[in-house]
């Protein structure tokens, strides 16, 4: 592994723009659960899951239903704005810092790499820390709209003040479009790229997995992931297999040496 270590460090200095592709792998090291791993979400619980593959249909159809729904239910992923980000974080963080790091994307809605100082990161499933805009794609903090006093007053979907389109939450359900400037942004940026690391990710969910590809052939592709994907030996160039919160601050450490 320190080869692979030595190799990733060097190949990040001489790369010229550099980003990062990162899943659910880097935040289940921060105590939040994953979906479809062996103790998952929808794995203990299919009904959630099949709940989840009607969520979109069901705002569209009812979009005050929803919003009371999901006001007053619990939340599977726990309390995510108690969450805190974990050395994976803040090594990514650290890599921006040094200027070795340009963009992160991420599938990941918890919004951990904003709190570990990242700071030009594009949510591409969306945040459950923020609102979007149907219509506009404006996004909100949630503390910008009383959405229980909305709720009391019998005043929901909350709307756009700046387009008076429905308000939903950030995180983009199955069945609803990736927000068109999210998702032209990455594609800019897989484009772009010549170094993409891919850390905790399963590339298995579309359009995100394809991401890689768009950065292919002029990009290296290094994945850090504990166990091997679908684009290992095949789009990415190596695979360092362990958790990004152990490997990613090791890379770090490296490059300050090599600095």
């Amino acid at each position: 592994m320190e080869n692979l270590i030595q190799r990733a460090a060097e190949d990040l200095i001489k790369a010229r723009y550099r980003i990062a592709l990162t899943g659910a792998g880097i935040s289940t090291e921060s105590g939040i659960p994953d979906f479809r791993g062996p103790s998952g979400v929808w794995t203990r619980n299919p009904e959630a899951e099949r709940r989840a593959y009607r969520s979109y249909e069901r705002f569209l159809e009812n979009p005050k239903g929803w919003w009371e729904e999901r006001l007053t239910a619990s939340s599977l992923l726990g309390d995510l704005e108690k969450a805190i980000p974990n050395s994976g974080h803040y090594a990514l963080a650290d890599l921006e810092k040094m200027g070795i790091l340009q963009c992160v994307i991420t599938q990941n809605v918890d919004g951990l790499h904003e709190k570990a100082g990242n700071e030009y990161v594009l949510e591409y499933h969306g945040s459950v820390l923020k609102l979007r805009c149907t219509s506009c794609t404006t996004r909100f903090k949630r503390d910008e709209f009383d959405l229980q006093r909305l709720m009391r007053e019998n005043q929901l979907p909350p709307h756009c003040p700046k387009c008076k389109g429905i308000v939903k939450t950030d995180g983009v359900a199955f069945g609803e479009p990736i927000p068109h400037d999210v998702a032209q942004q990455s594609l800019e940026e897989a484009r772009k790229c010549d170094l993409m690391l891919i850390c905790g990710t399963s590339a298995v969910v579309y359009p995100f997995a394809s991401l890689p590809e768009m950065a292919k052939p002029s990009a290296i592709i290094i994945e850090i992931n504990a166990e091997p994907t679908p684009l290992t030996g095949r789009t990415s160039d190596y695979l360092i297999q362990g958790k990004t919160g152990e490997i990613l601050p090791r890379i770090v450490e490296r490059l300050k040496k090599i600095q």
